[in-house]
């Protein structure tokens, strides 16, 4: 993306003795484009760009969809201020999430303009045409549209009060450690995982039956389905333990995502 097309004049170059290094080097590009043609048909560089503003736009917008779920009353994971949420027109009551609602939205219209780009480009010969004068419009409105869609979710980023509370209540349900049970099969009793599947599945349906979770039942009601499993299978269930023990790289564990944090703050901010 980083070469210049000063002096590919129409579209063929010029008879005149120019230095199209040197004008490349004055204008702070790397080189000068070597295809003339190629030059002035080239807008690769504004589809590049629309093409990322999508991808990033799209991110948002999925971003935007976990705040309207986390903030809706079924929920309740997180909270809006007054400066990214509304009121409703007709229940008084209710708090829209209406930034994240059209962060979700702008997506569309992002992704829109990279569509009119390719659509322009797509049937044209390859020099110069005044079609081209289409790739302005778009770029421009999704270079606007994207900025304010990153300056709302960083507000709403900011802004968010979380319910702890509801969410570690949350997040052992539908025995969401089960997984750190198999795990622990096959990693301590040597199980194959898809005898350890069984026997955790097994397992599952015996605490489903009591109504408790995987790191309530007792060591005995596991030995009814497999005599092997020890004591220190209880290290690995609960929420807590299944998150810390997510050490891989990339993983969840809480040390993991300090430093993956700090990282960020160096690479991005510093």
């Amino acid at each position: 993306m980083n070469d210049c097309a000063l002096g590919t004049a129409a579209l063929a170059g010029t008879s005149f003795p120019i230095d199209r290094e040197m004008t490349a080097k004055a204008l702070g590009f790397e080189r000068p484009a070597a295809n003339s043609l190629d030059a002035v048909a080239d807008r690769d560089f504004v589809l590049d760009y629309l093409s990322t503003a999508s991808i990033i736009s799209v991110h948002l917008s999925r971003l935007a969809e976990e705040y309207v779920i986390w903030c809706s009353q079924q929920f309740g994971y997180a909270r809006l201020g007054d400066g990214f949420s509304t009121g409703s027109s007709i229940m008084p009551q209710k708090r829209n999430p209406d930034a994240a609602e059209l962060v979700r939205a702008k997506a569309g219209r992002v992704i829109g303009d990279l569509s009119t780009l390719l659509i322009v480009m797509k049937g044209l010969p390859m020099t110069y045409g005044k079609d081209m004068q289409e790739d302005k419009e778009p770029v421009f409105d999704a270079h606007d549209t994207l900025m304010l869609c990153l300056a709302a979710m960083t507000g709403m980023l900011g802004d968010t009060v979380f319910n702890k509370d509801r969410m570690a209540a949350d997040a052992g349900n539908g025995f969401s450690t089960a997984t750190d049970l198999a795990d622990w099969l096959v990693r301590v009793l040597g199980l194959p995982f898809r005898d350890a599947h069984h026997v955790t599945g097994a397992i599952v349906k015996l605490a489903e039956d009591r109504g408790v979770g995987l790191e309530d039942l007792e060591l005995a009601d596991m030995h009814t389905v497999e005599q092997r499993i020890t004591e220190d299978v209880f290290d690995v269930l609960g929420v807590e333990n299944s998150i810390r023990s997510r050490t891989s790289f990339g993983g969840t564990a809480p040390d993991n995502v300090q430093k993956s944090c700090a990282e960020a703050r160096k690479r991005f901010l510093d």
